[in-house]
């Protein structure tokens, strides 16, 4: 018998894509949480992209989803003053941190797939608490 609170890799897309598509859909974040984990088999890796109010905020909510998700902790960025966007690549290891004038607030998860039947999507912006 499986587990009630596991999701399909189906049910965990399409509850993914519901959180981009529907900026303001409430949602239970232990579910979004264990969507997460369900497609991360699924891909090769993730980058992480992060859209917050400073500097601070993106790279608290970096570590906490790099931490849960159970990547190398990102390289140690230097703060800017402002709002940031701060991209994370840990199969690569490039984290850089930029001013960012747009309004989006959030995590972006993209998972990359060499595979033909592995997850290549992007989902976000997820909340930059959903790990804290």
């Amino acid at each position: 018998m499986s587990d009630p609170l596991e999701l399909t890799v189906d049910e965990a897309q399409t509850l993914l894509k519901q959180v981009g598509v529907r900026p303001n859909f409430e949602i239970d974040r232990a579910k979004l949480r264990r969507a997460l984990f369900a497609v991360r088999p699924h891909c090769d890796y993730q980058i992480f992209g992060v859209c917050a109010e400073t500097a601070e905020a993106a790279i608290a909510a970096l570590h906490h989803y790099t931490e849960a998700l159970e990547y190398d902790r990102p390289p140690t960025l230097n703060p800017i003053e402002g709002s940031v966007y701060v991209k994370y690549n840990p199969y690569t290891g490039l984290c850089y941190i930029n001013s960012y004038t747009g309004s989006e607030r959030g995590v972006l998860v993209s998972c990359q797939s060499s595979y033909d039947d592995g997850i290549r999507d992007i989902y976000g912006h997820l909340p930059l608490d959903l790990f804290d």
